[in-house]
């Protein structure tokens, strides 16, 4: 009875005012803009890159905060090693998972077959210019680039991983030196407080960065684009279906949480991926959600950061499609001890260019540097759609990052299971996001 009260005391909000109806429609109305007017949706590009990078200088502060302030609760460094050899343990199972998903995708679609083209038509800058920015992606290379040049660096140089490794070594020295680290732990927590009222102004500018983000999508790029490379696009957008509904939905199930109720719970941030073709900008807001759904803030904080560099799975399935395309555009065989190479190599190129601007593409070029038998100018065949192609790319890993945490949690025993059925019942209201109304 005081239940169904308190239902019919919490007041209705209008749509309009709920974050994912406003990103929603913004999304819309960028898609009618950028195809009546091309040229006006290009120049609408400044909107998106410009929210995508109000967001991303918040990032490292909130990832810094929540971890420091979560790993002195764990009490010692064991349970912490625990739960990131769990999380990783999961994350190269659904990497391995989406590269077959993408391989058996480009082999059952057979997207590039009869296109015939010649590899010394293609023209090569365009590898070129990509080759050049992608620099080291070797696996001690990649470890290395943990490492900040200084304690300060970490959280200007715009890679999440860095940040996760000085608010570990602060979070545990926290915990070690117990009272004589109280007060910098009190102020840590009330610049969290600060952190996240701060990028509660910013969300609310997430209808404006769709807009722009969309309109110039379809303003640039256009419905001639698609046609032309149309089976891959599909072929590709397929893939990510089943791995989000076939292989998330299984373990959303095998663990006893309703995966379409997650879905539900996180739709504004699913709006704001899609708009913006970035996963980046909704990590703090998932941070705060996931907690909410009861995942302890510690796990939440370690797991979901560590996800944005190891657990790229839309990537994965994009990788292994487009490099078996370009072989079937230029009538290369690729025989199974090269197929299953390139697989090994994709597990390290996935990781290592997590951070770069295009990761997707450029990790593309970094495989196909190292597998002699594609050329690697042949990214230039499908350079042109690569832009709708990483919105899936963002949105699958996103989604497959928010399960992860929710799965560690639970194999942590970190979660508590009332919380999250009661949370994702009650699906989630922005209204009180952050300390303030939208």
């Amino acid at each position: 009875m005081s239940g169904h009260i308190d239902a019919m005391a919490e007041p209705k909000r209008p749509l309009y005012r709920t974050l994912h109806v406003q990103v929603l429609l913004a999304v819309v109305l960028g898609s009618i803009v950028g195809l009546l007017d091309p040229e006006l949706g290009i120049q609408l590009k400044p909107l998106g890159d410009g929210f995508v990078k109000l967001v991303k200088m918040m990032i490292p502060p909130v990832v810094f905060c929540t971890i420091a302030t979560g790993i002195t609760s764990l009490g010692d460094g064991g349970t912490t090693g625990r739960t990131l050899l769990k999380a990783l343990a999961l994350f190269y199972a659904l990497t391995i998972v989406a590269l077959l998903l993408g391989l058996g995708a480009a082999y059952i679609g057979a997207p590039g077959v009869g296109l015939d083209i010649d590899p010394t038509e293609i023209d090569p800058s365009v590898a070129a210019h990509y080759t050049d920015r992608m620099g080291e992606v070797g696996f001690t290379d990649f470890l290395l680039r943990i490492i900040p040049k200084s304690f300060f660096a970490a959280f200007t140089e715009g890679e999440v991983l860095p940040v996760l490794l000085i608010a570990l070594l602060v979070g545990c020295a926290l915990a070690k030196v117990g009272p004589r680290g109280a007060t910098i732990l009190r102020g840590i927590q009330s610049f969290t407080a600060v952190v996240f009222a701060v990028f509660g102004f910013l969300v609310r500018l997430a209808p404006v960065g769709a807009f722009g983000a969309m309109a110039f999508t379809v303003g640039r790029y256009g419905a001639e684009t698609i046609s032309s490379l149309g089976l891959l696009i599909a072929t590709f957008y397929g893939a990510c279906l089943v791995f989000v509904f076939v292989v998330l939905g299984s373990l959303c199930w095998t663990h006893r949480f309703g995966f379409f109720a997650l879905l539900r719970y996180i739709r504004a941030e699913i709006l704001i991926v899609l708009g913006c073709s970035s996963s980046g900008p909704v990590l703090p807001l998932l941070l705060r959600k996931l907690e909410r759904l009861g995942c302890r803030k510690e796990v939440v904080g370690i797991v979901l950061p560590a996800g944005y560099s190891f657990n790229l799975v839309g990537t994965a399935i994009y990788l292994t499609l487009a490099s078996v395309f370009i072989t079937q555009a230029m009538n290369i065989e690729l025989s199974t001890t090269q197929l299953v190479t390139m697989i090994l190599i994709m597990l390290l190129t996935s990781k290592g260019a997590a951070g770069v601007t295009g990761s997707g593409f450029v990790a593309l070029v970094a495989t196909l540097t190292v597998l002699p038998e594609i050329p690697v100018t042949g990214v230039a065949i499908i350079f042109g759609i690569d832009r709708f192609m990483s919105e899936a790319r963002a949105l699958v890993s996103a989604i497959a990052n928010t399960v992860a945490v929710v799965v560690v949690s639970l194999w942590q025993g970190a979660c508590d299971r009332e919380v999250l059925r009661r949370e994702l019942a009650r699906g989630s209201d922005q209204s009180d996001e952050y300390g303030a109304p939208w």
